[in-house]
Parts: structure tokens; sequence; C-alpha cells
């Protein structure tokens, strides 16, 4: 024996129950409460807008220039701090000054233009540097006066197979050379380091 289903007739289905006045409020509230959130993200997105900067630069160290007041940390890449000491040969070596020597002989006194919106611990702009069609951060890194610190791997390996700058000897990274000597820690320029900072510049009161 077969068996056949069939909705019954003449039954209709139950209506809606009516939304309470919480549940009314509470859907406003999340509305507004969506709307504002919306109106921040657009009123603060200024912030995470790309600056521009250009003209002569002071060179501070390795991957730190100064122009005008906009002091810029050449993104992506770590050199040597000023005081630190590298070794080759069995001896120690000022390897920071001749990091920034290799810098400032790269610029050579030529019109600096830099790009870039993040910012570190410090306050200064991360930004991408060119000399004219050359890109300091990963010439920095090519000749081997800083190390890749986010960005740069292909110009590291380079350097490294060539023995430039500082892969010719032993030296600290320079992340835990500043750890070591005064407890900073800076996180590499990455991608997770990008979003975190955009959430950072939207929110952040000032």
């Amino acid at each position: 024996m077969s068996r056949s289903w069939s909705q019954r007739s003449g039954r209709r289905p139950y209506p809606p129950r009516p939304r309470g006045p919480w549940r009314r409020f509470f859907d406003y509230a999340l509305a507004i409460l969506f709307l504002g959130l919306v109106a921040l993200i657009v009123a603060r997105f200024d912030r995470v807008s790309t600056r521009q900067e250009s003209g002569t630069a002071i060179v501070n160290d390795g991957d730190t220039i100064t122009l005008g007041k906009e002091r810029i940390r050449l993104r992506g890449i770590d050199a040597p701090e000023y005081s630190q000491l590298c070794r080759k040969d069995g001896l120690d070596y000022p390897c920071g000054k001749l990091s920034r020597q290799a810098l400032v002989k790269l610029i050579g006194g030529r019109a600096v233009s830099c790009s870039g919106w993040q910012r570190d611990r410090y306050d200064r702009l991360l930004g991408d540097c060119k000399v004219g069609n050359v890109d300091l951060n990963a010439e920095q890194v090519r000749a081997g006066w800083a190390v890749a610190f986010g960005d740069f791997d292909v110009e590291e390996a380079a350097a490294r197979v060539a023995r430039a700058g500082i892969w010719a000897g032993s030296f600290d990274e320079p992340r835990d050379w500043r750890r070591s000597h005064d407890g900073a820690a800076e996180p590499r320029h990455g991608t997770l380091a990008s979003v975190g900072d955009t959430l950072r510049e939207l929110f952040r009161l000032r």
C-alpha cells in the first residue's frame, strides 16, 4: 500500500509575534551604533591616507632620515643602531656608523622623496624613500648595511651570498641589539603590523 502526503487545507500560519518595546529599542540602538561607527571611520580615514614628503634629507642612521619636521624610518628594513658594533676578522668595528655613511653616500646630497602612512612606536613615519629612481630601502639591504624587516628578503639573500656589508662578519640582529641594550622591541613591518596600525590609527583618541 502506498502512502501519500498532502497538506491540510484550511490552516493558516500563525501570525508573527509582535516585537516588544525592548526588542525595538535594541534594534534602534544597534542601528545607531553601526551608523556612528561608519561615521567615525570615515571621519578618521585621513589618518591612514598616504603622506608624501620630499626635500633635502638629514641622515640620522642607516635606516632613519629627517625631511623638514618629519622623521622617517625606512619601511621594511632594519639597520644597525648608530652605536652598534659588529665583528669581522676577530675585531669589532662600528657597523652602525658605517651603515649611516652608506646611506649618506647613497643619497649623495640629492633630494629625497618618501611616501607612507604607518608610524612606529617613536611616531616616525614608515616610508618608502627614493632618490630619483633609486630605492633607498632596497639598496641599503642589497648593500648589506641593513637586514630585511618585513620586506626585501630577495635583496637580503643577495647580500648574504655576496658577503656584503655586515654579512662579511658576524653581528647581532639590530632588533636583538636594541632589546639587550634598552629593552625596546619593535614589530616587523609586515602585513600583520599594517592591520594593527590601521586599527590603531582609526580608533586612537587624538
